[in-house]
């Protein structure tokens, strides 16, 4: 099983920095509050510093990128802002299982989308690709989308769409459950630096596998040239 962005995204967006990672082995029996601590204090200490994650360059990027894309940034966010935004409002998010609270607060601290896919409902390959509008989302209300054409998604071998509009929503099918054990972690950013950036994410991601879970992860960063990962 391979995880890759289509041609067709590196050449459309060739400011795209992304990173994926893969970790088995895990379970939502853990304490991870410290850690998530940590990393809401980073993005609550830059949020109060720069007057909003709208000012922030991650969000910038991927507003630019969303209106490339013909939809209206603030219509639809890239998750990280929505995250940041909500953060913003309440000082607090709320607790769903301990890998998704921890990713989303890296996202945060970071201002860059960090999706965490259950590997166990990936089917075949999974590519960030244009869709047809033939794919099939489920929505966490177990209704049942589809993408409209040249919407970029995450698309498996069987036509599941496991994103909309991108980094904007992920699916019900693929969200992370008290039964998950095998995880694809995906960031991608469009500003400047975004490369070492999404480095940093990943890195983040990893430290805090080890000292919750106990567990490594293989993980690369991609590129045009280097775009695909293998993660079963």
């Amino acid at each position: 099983m391979h995880f890759s962005h289509h041609p067709a995204i590196w050449t459309q967006y060739p400011e795209l920095a992304a990173g994926v990672l893969a970790a088995r082995g895990l379970h939502r029996d853990v304490q991870a509050e410290s850690v998530i601590a940590r990393h809401e204090a980073v993005a609550r200490a830059r949020l109060a510093a720069s007057g909003g994650e709208s000012e922030w360059p991650e969000v910038q990027a991927w507003r630019r990128a969303f209106a490339r894309m013909g939809l209206k940034p603030t219509q639809y966010r890239c998750a990280s802002e929505s995250l940041l935004r909500r953060f913003r409002k309440e000082d607090a998010l709320p607790r769903i299982h301990p890998l998704i609270d921890v990713c989303n607060a890296i996202s945060m601290a970071h201002g860059i989308p960090v999706a965490v896919l259950d590997v166990g409902q990936v089917r075949g390959d999974l590519q960030v690709r244009h869709a047809q509008g033939t794919e099939r989302y489920l929505t966490f209300g177990d209704e049942v989308e589809h993408p409209d054409p040249r919407e970029v998604s995450f698309v498996d071998d069987e036509g599941n769409a496991h994103a909309r509009r991108w980094t904007h929503r992920q699916s019900g099918l693929s969200a992370v459950r008290d039964g998950t054990s095998e995880v694809l972690v995906v960031s991608e950013a469009m500003h400047a630096g975004g490369a070492a950036d999404v480095e940093r994410v990943l890195e983040s991601v990893r430290e805090a596998l080890d000292a919750i879970w106990q567990v490594g992860a293989s993980s690369r960063r991609l590129a045009a040239s280097d775009p695909r990962f293998a993660f079963r």
